[in-house]
């Protein structure tokens, strides 16, 4: 998978809303160049084509795929566009990574990493938050064994108003697939998967609400409204979901709530020890004596990094450590959530 070191690894990105993140990350890493750029608004590319010195652009992606020099695509646009794109970048010959979530559902997600399995190509699913200094300095902890067995975690991210884009395809569950828990819940499930070591979801249980979007309440400021369009998503959800190790995790997601103010977390109990992410710190006993600990860990941008890794996975031969599977995941147990939500039952999962 290893690029030859005589030449660049020349990318493209297609979507310029989150991809301008995508952009920037691949600006900082000096063995790569941003070789096309591709968005249906013809000022985004121009624009972001002059910042970054980019060669080709397009506001059809299927162009930009004819590009044979072209080694990797970065997939940025909205949710319901995941699977198509990428599938026809992987069968182009690209390397992809592709923007959580990694699909809408578990069908489309599967579909992903069969093309992927079947060209030989790398599918990463884009989670940043893996990538932060402080989730990856307690993953390290984790894995020296100072948490012992993690068998619970309760996580989330919810938000006092922070409907994005309201109206738009952020709203519209044709187009999104669904509301928070697909856009900022899917961030916090994956990234407390990942610190418990990846386990499979046995079986899922949940709850959706919508007690303010369908009112025009709870408005964030991402995204462009369009006052014409709907919203037909949740605007919380909640989901209680075991794990095959026998562990369990609480994950809740909202954009819209009455909360003293936005809050993004994860809360790990172990048999030797326990964590917070946001602030990040410790607790475990020392000696007989509580003990409580705040290490020092780098403050990086998980977008950089997450960037910097997909380049290294092609450059170097880096293992990726955030795979189409890893997104699969998570699409499998939010899938669930949906479902047990509709029908006020347990969903198994094989």
């Amino acid at each position: 998978m290893a690029k030859s070191r005589n030449s660049k690894l020349k990318v493209g990105i297609v979507g310029l809303g989150i991809g301008s993140l995508h952009a920037q990350g691949y600006s900082k890493c000096p063995e790569v160049e941003i070789l096309a750029i591709c968005d249906p608004v013809e000022e985004k590319v121009n624009r972001v084509a002059a910042q970054y010195g980019v060669q080709f652009t397009f506001t059809d992606y299927r162009e930009m795929l004819r590009l044979k020099d072209l080694d990797a695509v970065s997939v940025c646009t909205p949710n319901y566009l995941h699977a198509r794109v990428t599938i026809d970048c992987l069968r182009a010959g690209k390397h992809v990574i592709c923007e959580k979530p990694l699909a809408t559902t578990p069908k489309e997600g599967e579909a992903m990493v069969k093309t992927a399995m079947e060209t030989g190509k790398l599918l990463m699913t884009a989670f940043n938050n893996r990538f932060r200094g402080d989730t990856q300095t307690l993953k390290r902890f984790i894995e020296k064994g100072d948490l012992g067995e993690i068998y619970f975690a309760k996580c989330g991210w919810i938000r006092r108003k922070g409907i994005p884009g309201f109206g738009s395809w952020f709203t519209q569950k044709s187009k999104a697939g669904g509301g928070p828990l697909l856009d900022i819940g899917v961030h916090v499930l994956d990234m407390t998967l990942w610190l418990m070591g990846s386990p499979k979801a046995t079986s899922v249980s949940g709850a959706t609400y919508a007690k303010f979007g369908p009112f025009g309440l709870g408005r964030g400021t991402w995204g462009c409204a369009e006052e014409s369009g709907t919203f037909d998503v949740e605007d919380m959800g909640v989901g209680f979901i075991r794990l095959e190790t026998g562990a369990t995790i609480m994950l809740e997601a909202s954009w819209a709530s009455h909360i003293k103010a936005d809050r993004y977390y994860a809360s790990l109990m172990g048999t030797k020890g326990g964590a917070d992410i946001d602030p990040f710190c410790i607790y475990t006993d020392i000696n007989g004596a509580e003990v409580d600990i705040t290490p020092n860990f780098p403050h990086v941008s998980g977008h950089e990094m997450e960037i910097r890794h997909f380049v290294d996975c092609l450059v170097k031969g880096t293992k990726c450590i955030s795979t189409g599977e890893d997104g699969l995941e998570a699409i499998r147990i939010l899938d669930a959530i949906y479902r047990s939500a509709e029908t006020g039952k347990e969903v198994r999962l094989k």
